[in-house]
């Protein structure tokens, strides 16, 4: 394994700060050159991730360091396996997202364009930047940048409603973050003198004290954007952002840097061996697998579209935890490769949530009856990122929902085995009642409705191409990489070597 000295890195992190001065300077008034920018700048990121990915597939690093403050506390990055497969995902799906948000925005008449383009680039520099920290300090850095360049984006709307979902989302993050996730890289810091991430953990040989055991929880916690109950109630409420926003930062780049964070503590801080030793381990899986089954089980309740999808991600993203600290190859790997999968199926859904409010101004699941018939794309493409969530071969996760549930049993954990069995079940309840009331339930007309005595009702329902591409483009990816899984399953089976 060797270790290769690059700026590339930086370069990544970089490109979409260099495009905020130019969305900025074009504004409201040249919107499809502010608009070209970020497209440009997005496939630029995405070129010089994947330019990368020969390097580490070959069973290299990429380190660069910007700045040394004192004796083990640096802005420094490093790519690696699990790096580079989060950065695949966010950097491809913002390009994407843009797409799609120039259909809503426009469509939707959004009001301050150039500052939701803005902060969206910024996000996505922080989100690199996670995926590219070489240390607990970096990685510290970028979360809280990204914390505060998305709160613009979940008040956005200005309504006392949004302005009420950025408070809460900025105050649960920001604390969470400030004390209890502060506190576990200072107790990092003070036992191994570096907050470097390592191969096999940085403690894999640090004594397994009461201390160590308290500062992971510390860790899961505090990196509040993974979700877990009970510091999850910050998601539901950020739904009030535009479609966009929740799409890409809450299916992509928000919360998989709360789970991402948190496989990073448990390889590359934590490591196996001292996960063991502690029973760090089995005791995070039943943690989580609560968060699994409670999720699920709240989000079955919702008739708003986005509140279901919200509890759904809230679930789905202690899949990604789950098989981590179960820590076999096969859960392990699995939960791996569900940030890939779960991003590309969770954000093809909510495309969906984005293209039935523009196209047919309809936010609840009550209101779907017979909507499959005008808007056949959008409704089969939410069938099929259904099917992945719930797991059904051959979407994408099938293959993470497998290997978790192989690292169970090679675990010899059967309980978990059971929360995996009945998320599922409650995975079906909530999503396949959608499609069946879209395609194939008769739409309820109201006799005294103003709608009907025009005899206009529905006229104005139609699917816009800019908005419906992008969905039908990740819902059939998503099927793609449950077919051919190999690049992210390459990449998890690397991280775990």
């Amino acid at each position: 394994m060797q270790t290769i000295l690059s700026i590339k890195p930086l370069l990544a992190v970089l490109v979409s700060l260099l495009a905020v001065p130019l969305i900025l300077a074009t504004g409201e008034n040249r919107p499809n050159l502010r608009e070209f920018w970020s497209i440009l700048a997005g496939i630029v990121k995405f070129s010089i991730v994947m330019s990368m990915a020969p390097v580490i597939f070959s069973g290299n690093t990429i380190e660069y360091t910007l700045v040394s403050f004192y004796q083990g506390i640096d802005i420094k990055f490093r790519v690696d396996a699990l790096g580079l497969l989060f950065a695949t995902v966010s950097s491809f799906l913002w390009i994407v997202t843009t797409f799609y948000s120039i259909g809503y925005m426009r469509t939707a008449k959004e009001h301050s364009q150039t500052r939701f383009y803005t902060c969206f680039a910024i996000s996505l520099s922080a989100a690199i930047g996670v995926a590219f920290s070489a240390n607990l300090i970096t990685l510290f850095v970028f979360y809280e940048i990204l914390s505060l360049a998305t709160v613009p984006l979940v008040g956005h709307k200005e309504t006392p409603e949004a302005i009420e979902g950025a408070r809460k989302y900025f105050l649960y993050l920001l604390s969470l973050s400030k004390t209890l996730l502060l506190s576990g890289i200072i107790i990092v810091y003070m036992v191994a003198g570096t907050t470097d991430f390592t191969s096999h953990g940085l403690l894999q040989h640090a004594q397994g004290t009461p201390l160590l055991f308290v500062a992971f929880f510390l860790f899961l916690f505090g990196f509040a954007k993974g979700g877990v109950m009970p510091v999850h109630n910050w998601l539901p409420s950020a739904m009030v952002a535009p479609t966009p926003v929740s799409a890409l930062l809450h299916a992509v780049a928000v919360v998989k840097v709360g789970v991402f964070s948190i496989l990073r503590v448990v390889f590359h801080i934590y490591g196996v061996d001292l996960m063991t030793n502690l029973n760090l381990g089995i005791t995070t899986a039943y943690i989580v697998s609560f968060t699994i089954v409670v999720g699920s089980v709240i989000a079955l309740s919702k008739d708003n579209l986005k509140a279901r999808l919200a509890y759904s991600t809230i679930s789905q993203l202690s899949y990604v935890i789950l098989g981590a600290v179960l820590l076999t190859p096969s859960s392990m790997t699995g939960g791996i490769v569900h940030i890939a999968n779960h991003a590309f199926s969770k954000i093809t859904l909510f495309f969906c949530a984005g293209s039935l409010y523009t196209g047919a101004h309809k936010t609840e699941i009550s209101q779907l009856s017979s909507i499959g018939k005008k808007m056949p794309w959008t409704m089969a493409a939410f069938f099929i990122a259904s099917l992945s969530m719930i797991g059904v071969p051959p979407a994408a996760g099938f293959i993470s929902k497998w290997y978790i549930a192989l690292g169970s049993i090679e675990a010899k954990e059967i309980p978990i085995l059971m929360v995996l069995l009945a998320s599922t079940i409650l995975n079906a309840a909530y999503f396949l009642p959608i499609t069946y009331k879209a395609f194939f339930e008769k739409e309820k007309i109201d006799p005294h409705s103003e709608e009907n005595n025009h005899g206009d009702h529905h006229e104005e329902i139609r699917e816009r191409a800019m908005v419906v591409v992008p969905l039908v483009l990740t819902a059939i990816i998503s099927l793609i990489i449950g077919i051919y899984p190999n690049y992210f399953l390459s990449l998890a089976k690397e991280v775990i070597r």
